[in-house]
């Protein structure tokens, strides 16, 4: 996970329950997850990838960082959800499942065909 993508989790979490709620989220990530702080090949690599998608810059640094080091991205998010992108995706949504880039631009093209 990019350090980018934790600093959003805490402000939100701030935002909505409170700075002591935030640092004990974020202390649970940095025990739980490797942080990664992005260097310039990966910040180069997020601005290639904002120009071509139009989603949030923070989206772009998941999706870069998870190309990154071969992982998937694990995310609920519709604006990633719902396109292609350079790396495997799971959908954590209730409904949601495991579809790589080809695999979800396969099912975006059946459902637009029907």
């Amino acid at each position: 996970m990019s350090w980018v993508n934790a600093v959003e989790v805490y402000y939100r979490v701030e935002r909505d329950h409170g700075r002591a709620e935030a640092d004990t989220v974020l202390a649970g990530m940095r025990k739980a997850l490797a942080l990664d702080l992005p260097g310039t090949s990966l910040m180069l690599e997020t601005a290639r990838l904002k120009s071509a998608m139009p989603i949030a810059l923070a989206d772009c640094f998941a999706i870069a960082t998870a190309r990154s080091h071969g992982l998937t991205l694990l995310t609920g998010d519709p604006e990633i959800l719902d396109r292609e992108v350079p790396c495997p995706v799971e959908d954590l949504r209730p409904s949601g499942r495991t579809l790589s880039v080809q695999a979800g631009a396969r099912q975006r093209r059946r459902h637009r065909d029907q």
